[in-house]
């Protein structure tokens, strides 16, 4: 039977209100009527069209409201205020391939490269990390590059590189090093009060240790309290270098008072073996070798709760070497090689060499002292310049030269760089031997490095060269390092007598011309003893010759830079003057005039007062059509109509 339309919808309506009575709820809302549709693609297409142009020229609500919030202003940056380091997330991306291309030419040792890699760096795309510039300032650091390392430091402060606390350790290091603890505890203070980094207790180790080695024991006490004062626990290796130097100074006392402070602080037990050596040194300066031995069981017996590291080791085989001890050393030394097993243990490091070579040197066993010297690298230790110097300094004292020249030639193979104080043991020992010309090629080999030996190994080498009659050879070194060296009188009046001595007081006169040219000081004194030099042969008035000469050359060169000064001068007057036209100073009949006319025409110009002024505005109107070049001449003329003075005005024009 057929169902007529309303009656269907009807039954439809009816349901709907049954299904909603039943389940308690409206229909879903995806249930929708669809209103809008397209009979065709391309009706749909020009419909999208039509939206998206209304929406550029109607953007919605949400972009409009975000538009009007007020946007909050960047605080103010203080541009003195010390800047940040980065951290260790900026190593990354290029700047990693950056800091891995300059960690390959330190390992291929050209430090060189490296510092000018990093050097250009700085202003280029990739800037360099603090990280990678500490990585070159620690290369050069160990090679005793310290000239180097300042000058790169210097570099990256003004480029504006903010620098972490490995920085300022590095630069402490460097100072202490040289042997400048003053200097150094100066960039202490300033790193204290400016710096946005706290200090480290390596810090206070490396300041404390430089302090100690540079004989500023008292200095070194006062850090100990500003390490409490910063928060830092009591550390014991700080502990262990103020003990060294009390047992450098034979103040047994202060060992004992350091320790028993130190072992308050830790609760009653000192576990880090690093200061048992040294309490072991304070118990051998009272005599008293059975507490000594007690405390060596204490750090190294069975069943010993102390930890030692190579460090503590080696504190231990010190204390017993120096004190009559050596063969209870070697057997230490022996525990410790077999104990060595890296990367798990690390039980000996290039100290213990340094140690037990010093030790057979103090027995007089000199070749089992290369022997255990050359076995290092058997233990992935690698001797450097310091290690190799001392091994050298004990073989020439002990008249082993041969030997000593052996192990100098090693630093080659090794990768190690000879320094200044390698070069002056051999030359001293050269010449203790007599071989004079073997201690001068050291000392040229040295130069030729690019070191810089100081004024003392100087004297001590043309010393030696007089001595052998030599003296060409030794005034030629005077000239080799009379511009590199700051040379006081004494060496000025040795070289001065020498070549007196033998009539040669045209050289004599040459020094002092070049003293004079060189800007160098030449005293009273040095003057008085030139003249009586020369006045053995009657040429006193020579000198005074020579200085007057000098006087007038200074005044002539004087002279000549106050001409070329005034010459410049004129020579930009002139160029400023070709570029303004001469119609601007009223003279129109003339139309192209030399620059030297044009020169005197703007002197003119600005000697005129108001009617001068007055045809300069009239004719600016005119020049403004012609070239583009005078257009700032118009401005300035413009302005004279201001309430300035017309001095003033003409000032600025004739400028």
């Amino acid at each position: 039977m057929a169902v007529s339309k309303f009656t269907f919808l009807s039954h439809l309506r009816t349901l709907a209100q049954l299904h909603g009575h039943r389940r308690g709820q409206l229909l879903p809302s995806f249930v929708t009527l669809r209103d809008i549709s397209f009979s065709t693609p391309e009706e749909a297409a020009a419909e999208r069209r039509r939206r998206k142009r209304r929406l550029r020229i109607e953007p919605p609500l949400s972009s409009l409201n975000r538009s009007q919030q007020p946007t909050q202003p960047k605080p103010i940056q203080n541009p003195n205020a010390p800047k940040i380091p980065e951290p260790v997330s900026a190593l990354s991306g290029n700047r990693l391939n950056l800091h891995n291309k300059i960690l390959t030419l330190i390992r291929q040792n050209d430090l060189e490269e490296a510092a000018l890699f990093t050097r250009h760096s700085i202003y280029s795309n990739c800037r360099p990390t603090i990280y990678t510039v500490n990585a070159v300032l620690n290369a050069q650091l160990r090679q005793s590059k310290y000239s180097d390392l300042l000058s790169l430091h210097r570099f990256i402060t003004q480029a504006g590189v903010a620098p972490n606390v490995i920085t300022y350790n590095l630069i402490f290091q460097t100072y202490l090093d040289c042997r400048k603890p003053d200097t150094a505890m100066e960039h202490y203070k300033q790193f204290i009060n400016d710096s946005p980094v706290n200090p480290s207790p390596t810090t206070y180790r490396i300041l404390v240790k430089g302090l100690v080695d540079n004989g500023k024991l008292e200095r070194a006490m006062e850090l100990l309290q500003d390490m409490g004062e910063k928060g830092l626990d009591a550390d014991p290796v700080v502990y262990s270098y103020l003990m060294l130097g009390a047992a450098r100074n034979g103040d047994a006392d202060e060992i004992f008072r350091l320790y028993e402070e130190l072992k308050e602080k830790k609760g009653g037990f000192v576990h880090d073996g690093v200061v048992y050596g040294s309490l072991m040194k304070g118990h051998f300066m009272r005599g008293m070798e059975r507490e000594a031995m007690e405390c060596y069981e204490e750090a190294c017996g069975e069943n010993s709760k102390v930890k030692m590291s190579a460090v503590a080791y080696n504190s231990l085989l010190d204390a017993l070497s120096k004190n009559g001890k050596f063969d209870e050393a070697l057997r230490l030394f022996d525990r410790m090689r077999s104990e060595h097993n890296l990367p798990r243990r690390l039980a000996v490091n290039l100290g213990s060499f340094n140690v037990i070579a010093d030790g057979y040197c103090a027995e007089g066993r000199f070749k089992d002292a290369i022997e255990v010297f050359r076995k290092m690298g058997d233990y992935r230790c690698s001797p450097d310049a310091l290690s190799f110097n001392n091994l050298i300094d004990q073989l020439c004292k002990n008249g082993l030269l041969v030997e000593a020249e052996e192990l100098y030639r090693e630093m080659g193979d090794k990768g190690v760089n000879p320094d200044e104080y390698t070069y002056a043991l051999l030359m001293d020992a050269c010449f203790k031997v007599d071989r004079i010309d073997d201690g001068a090629a050291y000392f040229r080999k040295m130069v030729e490095s690019g070191l810089r030996p100081n004024l003392a190994v100087y004297n001590r080498l043309v010393d030696e060269l007089v001595k052998v009659g030599k003296i060409d050879e030794a005034k030629s070194f005077y000239d080799m390092m009379v511009k590199k060296l700051k040379m006081d009188d004494a060496s000025y009046k040795f070289m001065m007598k020498t070549l007196s001595d033998v009539g040669r007081l045209d050289d004599v006169l040459k020094m002092v011309d070049g003293i004079l040219d060189e800007g160098a000081e030449f005293s009273e004194d040095l003057q008085e003893f030139v003249k009586g030099e020369l006045g053995k042969e009657g040429r006193a008035e020579d000198l005074t010759k020579l200085m007057e000469d000098k006087e007038r050359q200074k005044a002539e060169a004087k002279a000549r830079e106050a001409e070329a000064a005034e010459a410049a001068k004129k020579s930009a007057r002139a160029a400023v003057a070709t570029l303004l036209p001469s119609k601007l100073f009223g003279n129109k009949e003339v139309k192209s005039e030399s620059p030297l006319a044009s020169g005197s025409a703007v002197d003119d110009a600005s000697a005129n007062e108001a009617a001068a002024n007055k045809q300069a505005v009239e004719e600016a109107t005119v020049v403004e059509s012609t070239t583009t070049d005078s257009n700032s001449v118009e401005d300035t003329i413009k302005s004279e109509h201001s309430d300035e003075p017309e001095s003033e005005n003409n000032d600025k024009v004739a400028a």
